[in-house]
């Protein structure tokens, strides 16, 4: 989380690879965007820290899952994309 804390503060990219079908609960502030403005700056609580946020920030995640099933609560606050490529798909080019 302190390489997360990071790239927040600094508004770098961040790419958490290899995830499994549960997520950290730390990662729900930043999930959520749940972003809080205190003393004119914007702020979000990732675990028991609170991290000044850039807006440039950026939080990619990954897995090498074949088909992963979320739980709704997690695509509900992500954006899914597939990039796995079929025979079905690369007929239909």
């Amino acid at each position: 989380l302190r390489t997360v804390e990071m790239a927040i503060r600094v508004g770098s990219p961040v790419i958490l690879e290899d995830i499994g079908e549960t997520l950290d609960p730390a990662l729900e502030p930043l999930l959520m965007k749940q972003i809080y403005k205190d003393g004119g700056q914007k702020l979000i609580r990732i675990g028991e820290n609170q991290v000044e946020y850039n807006e440039s920030f950026r939080f990619y995640m990954t897995t090498k899952l074949p088909n992963p099933h979320y739980m709704p609560e997690i695509c509900i606050k992500t954006t899914i994309i597939n990039f796995t490529v079929t025979m079905q798909g690369l007929e239909e080019h």
